[in-house]
Parts: C-alpha cells; sequence; structure tokens
C-alpha cells in the first residue's frame, strides 16, 4: 500500500472546505478551473484526518446510522472481496503468509492486505507487533525494514525475511495483528468516512478497496485525492447527491487512475464487481452475489 501522508489542519471543517472548493464567489457550482493547491490539499488532508480521529459530533451521526459494513457478516464479505482481487480467492485468510515482490516497485507485499515493505504500513505492523510481542521471529529485520522504506529495495532482508515472515504467520498473535492493522489503516477509516459522506454497504466497499489499492494517500492519485476529485463532479449523499451518481462518479476517477498509473493494468474489480453491483442498484451489497476479477467467476450465495 502507499505511503499515508502527515495530517494537517484537522480542525477545518470539512462543510466549509467543500464550500470553499465547489462554490465560487456568485454561489455557481462550477469550480475553479485551477482550485488554491493549498485549499484543495487542506480538505484532503482534513478528510482523511476526520475518518481516522474520533470525533464527539461525527460518533454522533454515526451512533444513529445501521452498522453497515461494519456488521460481521457484511465485513467477511468484505474481505472476501478484496481477496477476490489481492489473491484471486476467496479464502482471505488463506493469505496471512503470503509474500512475494509483485515488480510494482513498492518491495514485498505480504500479508492479508497487501503490507508492502516500500509503503510504510508492513513497517508499521511489525513495530507494532514488536512493542507487544518482543523477541518476535520477525523483530531482527526492523533495521533492514526502516532502510528500505520508500524503496523497492530487499537490501538486509533477502534471503531470510520471506521465511520468517510465513513462519510468524503461523502464530495467532501474527495473524490478529495483521487484521488490527488492516482495520486501523483501511478498513475503520473508509467505513467512517464513507458513512459520514452518506454511503450504504456498497459505497464504504468502495471506499474500503479503494483505499486498500490507492493508499491512505493525501495526494492526486491516492484515496483521499480521488474522493476530491469525485466530489468536484458529483456531491455525496450527505451532499444532498443521489448515491449511484456519485458513486459511478468515483469509480471513473478510480479507474482512469488505475490505467493512468498502469498502462494495461486489468481493471476488473471496477468493471466486472463494483461497477456491477451498483448498475444492479445492490447498494446494501446483498447476496447472492456473482462477478468476474481477472477472467475467474466468483459466488457468495
Amino acid at each position: 500500500m502507499k505511503r499515508s501522508g502527515v495530517l494537517f489542519l484537522a480542525a477545518v471543517p470539512v462543510a466549509a472546505v467543500a464550500t470553499a472548493y465547489f462554490l465560487s464567489p456568485g454561489g455557481s457550482r462550477e469550480a475553479p478551473a485551477r482550485p488554491p493547491a493549498a485549499l484543495v490539499e487542506a480538505g484532503r488532508e482534513h478528510a482523511k484526518s476526520r475518518a481516522e480521529q474520533e470525533r464527539a459530533a461525527d460518533d454522533a451521526v454515526i451512533a444513529g446510522l445501521p452498522p453497515g459494513l461494519a456488521d460481521p457478516a457484511k465485513k467477511e464479505l468484505a474481505q472476501r472481496l478484496v481477496a477476490s482481487a489481492e489473491h484471486s480467492t476467496l479464502d482471505w485468510r488463506s493469505a496471512y503468509d503470503s509474500i512475494e515482490d509483485l515488480g510494482d516497485g513498492q518491495g514485498y507485499t505480504a500479508g492479508v492486505i497487501g503490507f508492502c515493505t516500500g509503503t510504510h504500513d508492513l513497517l508499521t505492523l511489525v513495530e507494532r507487533y514488536t512493542e507487544n510481542h518482543p523477541g518476535n521471529g520477525l523483530a531482527r529485520y526492523l533495521p533492514a525494514l526502516r532502510e528500505v522504506d520508500g524503496t523497492d529495495s530487499h537490501e538486509g532482508l533477502d534471503p531470510g525475511f520471506p521465511a520468517a515472515w510465513r513462519a510468524e504467520a503461523e502464530l495467532p498473535a501474527f495473524r490478529a495483528a495483521q487484521e488490527a492493522e488492516r482495520d486501523r489503516v483501511y478498513f475503520d477509516p473508509a467505513v467512517r468516512l464513507a458513512k459520514l459522506d452518506g454511503l450504504g454497504p456498497l459505497g464504504q466497499f468502495v471506499y474500503y478497496d479503494a483505499l486498500v489499492f490507492h493508499g491512505p494517500d493525501t495526494d492526486p492519485d491516492g484515496f483521499y485525492g480521488l474522493r476530491e476529485r469525485a466530489m468536484r463532479q458529483a456531491d455525496t449523499p450527505a451532499e444532498g447527491g443521489s448515491e449511484k451518481t456519485f458513486l459511478d462518479a468515483f469509480l471513473d476517477v478510480r479507474r482512469a487512475a488505475m490505467k493512468a498509473k498502469r498502462p494495461g493494468i486489468d481493471t476488473s474489480r471496477v468493471d466486472t464487481a463494483q461497477r456491477r453491483f451498483l448498475d444492479a442498484g445492490n447498494f446494501t451489497l446483498d447476496t447472492p452475489l456473482v462477478w468476474e476479477m481477472y477472467g475467474e467467476t466468483f459466488r457468495v450465495p
């Protein structure tokens, strides 16, 4: 996953920032051709901060909403959907011990959500795990993980790190640590922000999968940048917009970003999974579900 950005401007109200983005001085919904860069960045940073931090007002709103994707059955479904894209299987628990270099410039990709040695999240996972379990089989690689963070280098990790990862993944404590870090960095912030944007379980999953793939970045191609670009095209339901229209805009922006970054990339996770659910009007992500991923058909009864 991509390196997360630093939090700024946590106290700026989302509504105020959104108004500055989307309303011209005359009240038109036509945005300036080039919004001030600092203001755009402020909006992305605040959205990230709001999704990741506890806020009394937001908590009150969320407390009055259905659990959505956080419902245990829906959360399990979400992990199966992501696993079909990340690991070509519905058995997401089979990926605890997975580790390989995919040749995408992010070093080793490992574990249930694809933590990467080059994008900070794998380092953070091992650091947090080591705080609670000193002397674990991965702790000795922390100096090397810090050195390669932000690069695709294996220096100090080969040849032993992959075997150490697989061995540690046999332990329930490390499996639990992977799940906790997945939820802390990806699942919980995505579901929280989607609820605040007025999105149901499908939209919450759309955010979650995008956060997993694009990373919790505030740059234009990170998750928060993609959300900001989609909001220029359509109102969120919380702003009074149509859920389908907004999600269509978000998926369009996301697909374009995927193609721009990796020309020729298979965009099944958007085209024949999420878009299929959206076109069917399945905003509650109810089963049975049938989708295609990289030419393979998956079903959840």
